[in-house]
């Protein structure tokens, strides 16, 4: 708890630094991770966090210290000339994406770590720390590093701010774009840029291995939430930044923890948290809804069959009868006759079930759907009337007042379905 209290009450001006930085990291990458998510492009920043490794080893010799501006530089390289060499690859080759982001990933990763190798033998006692950039180590980040690395932040949340109509066309629809005379392929690579510089200024952070899953899964477990552009950003942004001050709080508690590991457990937690329980998209509310609706559409078909008998001139039918319909959904059947019963639709008269007035109601609309349906598909998609019941059994379930006017209006409201049985209105007698 005293960790816990000086950690966040910001007392260490270091600490206070750190955590701005990880929370601007987190908003940039987020930011940029959200557009390649949604342009299918979520391995090309794998392999661009994968291929700067080289170019850090290189800015190392060259400025022999762990300089961030060399180290930046060598880095945007690398990472430049491994995105060069994929689109390269994509365009004159006849291989597939992913294999070019495969072949271009471990090529340029497996050349760092031989470089890394070469730099621990030489003993160069500034080397101490250069292997963090593989994991990550947000504590170890110095003062001059967060003015180097928030400064790149901030351009990037500032041009994709400004750029936000640019780059939604360049995800959404390119060539719409073109049409109107937007310069697509210089959008495209200013967008590369942002994401060469988004993994640059995560490498120390959460480190080389690590850092697609900064950019990636934060866009990834928003999109469970909304379905807004605007919203999805904000939330990526904020499960990043959620994500990158856990994985840095634990590094400060336990000094060799390295940062990235951590931050990835985070964003894992959100984002399974995000897969199960989102309301609409989430795979638990998903279930649920289902459930409703297979139930709901049980009960119609318990309605439509005592319709039916109705038709056929008895007051309803027994139990036994309604099981004896459906003979292996017996359970859901006596589930639908309780609700029913329960919510005054049915009637059980001596043991007879019966529709009551509201059940009338009801049954009518959902027999008119569907024989409307069957009407619409037999005269304008000419399909013989022995092919149009299933059809019409799924879709009776789902068609709304307006969709039942339009239909009606253009079929001319019939009074027959093509099998020569009546269309109920509310006002026939039954």
């Amino acid at each position: 708890m005293e960790d816990f209290l000086y950690f966040f009450s910001f007392q260490d001006s270091s600490i206070a630094f750190i955590v701005l930085g990880i929370t601007i990291l987190g908003i940039g990458s987020a930011y940029v991770g959200t557009f390649s998510f949604l342009d299918n492009k979520a391995l090309l920043g794998d392999a661009i966090s994968h291929s700067v490794l080289p170019g850090i080893c290189l800015g190392f010799l060259l400025a022999g210290e762990k300089n961030p501006y060399y180290i930046v530089g060598g880095a945007i390289i690398s990472g430049s000339a491994a995105t060069f060499l994929t689109s390269w690859l994509k365009s004159n080759t006849k291989l597939s994406e992913d294999s070019i982001i495969a072949t271009v990933l471990s090529t340029f990763f497996g050349f760092g770590i031989v470089l890394l190798t070469i730099i621990q033998k030489t003993g160069n006692p500034e080397m101490a720390g250069l292997n963090q950039f593989i994991f990550g180590n947000a504590i170890g980040i110095l003062e001059e590093d967060l003015w180097v690395y928030g400064g790149l932040s901030l351009i990037i949340i500032l041009s994709l701010s400004l750029m936000m109509k640019e780059f939604s066309l360049l995800v959404f629809n390119q060539e719409f774009g073109r049409a109107i005379g937007y310069p697509m392929d210089f959008i495209r690579l200013v967008f590369n840029i942002l994401m060469i510089l988004s993994v640059v200024i995560g490498i120390q952070a959460i480190g080389v291995v690590l850092m697609a899953a900064l950019l990636i899964t934060p866009g990834a477990a928003a999109r469970f939430w909304t379905d807004r552009l605007s919203t999805l950003l904000i939330l990526a942004g904020l499960f990043a930044v959620i994500s990158g001050i856990t994985g840095t709080y634990i590094s400060f508690v336990i000094p060799k923890m390295p940062t990235g590991p951590w931050v990835v457990v985070s964003l894992s937690a959100l984002a399974l948290i995000s897969f199960l329980f989102a309301p609409k998209k989430g795979i638990l509310f998903r279930y649920i809804s289902r459930r409703k609706y297979l139930r709901k559409t049980h009960r119609d078909h318990v309605l439509k069959s005592l319709f039916k008998a109705t038709e056929e001139g008895k007051k309803g039918l027994s139990k036994d009868e309604l099981l004896g319909l459906y003979p292996h959904h017996k359970k859901e059947t006596l589930g639908s006759i309780s609700y029913l019963l329960r919510n005054n639709q049915l009637n059980n008269i001596q043991g007879l079930i019966e529709l009551s007035e509201s059940g009338k109601t009801e049954a009518k609309r959902i027999v008119r759907l569907h024989r409307l349906w069957e009407s619409y598909l037999n005269e304008y998609m000419n399909i013989a009337p022995d092919h149009v019941h299933d059809s019409a059994e799924k879709l009776e379930h789902l068609i709304t007042p307006e969709l039942e006017a339009l239909l009606d209006n253009r079929l001319k409201y019939p009074k027959l379905d093509p099998h020569q049985e009546n269309i109920p209105r509310d006002n026939d007698n039954i």
